[in-house]
C-alpha cells in the first residue's frame, strides 16, 4: 500500500482566499474533486482543449451558454458526482445551462466522430 507522508496540498488562491487540502479531518465527504481539476485545467488548459473538439453551428445572437462554458459545467459536474444531466437543473442558476441544453451538446453529432456539432 502506498504511504502518503504529505499532510496537506496548496492550490492556487481563489480571489483573496488561500486554498489548501488537508488530510487531518477524519472521515468527511466534500466536493474536493473540483480543486485538483481546476489545477489541471489551469496548467494544461484541459477544458479549453475539450471545448475545441466541438463545432458550434448555432447563430451567435441566440447563444446564451457557449460551448466552453457548457463543457466546463459538465466536466465539473461529473467531478463533483453529478452524473446525470438532470442534476444540473436542480443546482443551476441563470449562469448555468440546463439539462436540455447539455443534452444537445452531448448528443448532437449525426455520426460518431471525435468532433461533435451542436
Amino acid at each position: 500500500m502506498t504511504e502518503c507522508s504529505q499532510s496537506s496540498f496548496e492550490f492556487s488562491g481563489h480571489f483573496s482566499r488561500q486554498v489548501a487540502a488537508g488530510f487531518d479531518g477524519g472521515t468527511i465527504a466534500s466536493d474536493g474533486g473540483a480543486l485538483p481539476l481546476r489545477e489541471v485545467d489551469r496548467r494544461i488548459k484541459l477544458l479549453g482543449r475539450l471545448a475545441n473538439c466541438f463545432t458550434d453551428r448555432r447563430p451567435p445572437e441566440l447563444v446564451e451558454h457557449g460551448v466552453a462554458e457548457m463543457a466546463s459545467q459538465r466536466v465539473y459536474g461529473l467531478a463533483l458526482g453529478y452524473e446525470d444531466r438532470n442534476d444540473h437543473d436542480q443546482s443551476r442558476g441563470n449562469a448555468l445551462a440546463g439539462k436540455s441544453t447539455l443534452s444537445r451538446l452531448e448528443q448532437a453529432a449525426a455520426q460518431p466522430d471525435r468532433r461533435r456539432k451542436i
